[in-house]
């Protein structure tokens, strides 16, 4: 499989800003009228939506940290702060979501009337604005992962939003108040169930885990199976930001050592192969007179 090479800031800076701004404009209106209309789906939604602007923050501002140079105190510049940020993202969204379904619970012992004429529009509004933001990402959801990322959540809250939708429109039909509340907690699972993968999958790049994306045993079959490797042993994969991946190796060559050029065909075909950013590759002769300490299994 060949990876592509991460995109500049500025290919999707447009999309990125357009998506901030309307969503940023969104959530404000969702919290405005939804507290006049009564409506916790609407506020509900604007926890989600706000979530969306994080999201979105996060990956753009992934993009833009990326970019500046490594200095003599962060010799891996700045990329980890993507994965801070998606932690504490994470952490954020579960704390809103827990008040939300204590509110909608209280509302389903205690309904209260709502203008379901507002939450319809209102909530098609959203549509709209999720479905346009989510347009933005589409050329480059197979380049990028937080691309692809922001795509999907943009689009699946635009289903979301017509749910909402939907719920007005049969709070009008059947008077019904209950039902939002209801609709509220339905959108607070799909908002804990996204944000579940979110704080996991940060976590384990916070504590060095090899990234989802890539198979590990697949690497160390290719480097073992390269010409005049005899072993490969310490091999470490792990995210240097929420885009990047780092790897270090150690190669046993007995016979023939590796040389400069072979060094860069291997880096280049970790980098297209399993999408590798930073290969360090070390070469021992393998001489049982000074075995390498990290050789043993599991020994880090």
């Amino acid at each position: 499989m060949t990876h592509q090479h991460q995109p500049a800031p500025s290919t999707f800076g447009r999309a990125f800003a357009l998506g901030v701004i309307l969503n940023t404009a969104f959530v404000v209106i969702e919290v405005t009228f939804g507290l006049l209309a009564h409506s916790l789906a609407l506020v509900a939604d604007a926890g989600h939506n706000f979530g969306d602007v994080l999201g979105l923050g996060l990956a753009w501002g992934a993009l833009l940290l990326a970019q500046r140079p490594p200095t003599a105190r962060r010799t891996y510049g700045w990329h980890r702060g993507s994965i801070l940020a998606a932690l504490a993202n994470a952490g954020l969204l579960l704390l809103a979501t827990g008040a939300i379904a204590w509110e909608a619970i209280r509302r389903l012992l205690t309904p209260e009337a709502v203008a379901g004429t507002t939450v319809i529009w209102v909530a098609a509004v959203g549509v709209g604005i999720n479905a346009v933001t989510a347009l933005g990402f589409l050329a480059g959801r197979q380049q990028d992962l937080n691309l692809r990322a922001a795509f999907a959540h943009l689009a699946a809250d635009a289903a979301l939003a017509l749910g909402v939708v939907i719920a007005g429109v049969l709070i009008l039909v059947t008077g019904w108040a209950w039902l939002d509340p209801a609709v509220s907690l339905v959108i607070v699972v799909a908002i804990v169930a996204g944000t579940w993968g979110l704080l996991r999958d940060s976590l384990n790049l916070a504590l060095d885990a090899v990234p989802p994306d890539i198979d590990i045993q697949a690497i160390e079959r290719y480097l073992a199976a390269v010409p005049a490797v005899s072993d490969v042993h310490d091999l470490h994969v792990w995210g240097m930001s929420t885009t990047e991946a780092a790897l270090t190796a150690h190669l046993v060559m007995p016979e023939r050592p590796a040389d400069d050029a072979q060094l860069a065909q291997l880096c280049h075909a970790l980098h297209e192969r399993f999408g590798i950013e930073h290969a360090t590759l070390q070469v021992e002769r393998g001489d049982p007179a000074h075995p390498c300490p990290l050789a043993p299994a599991h020994t880090v």
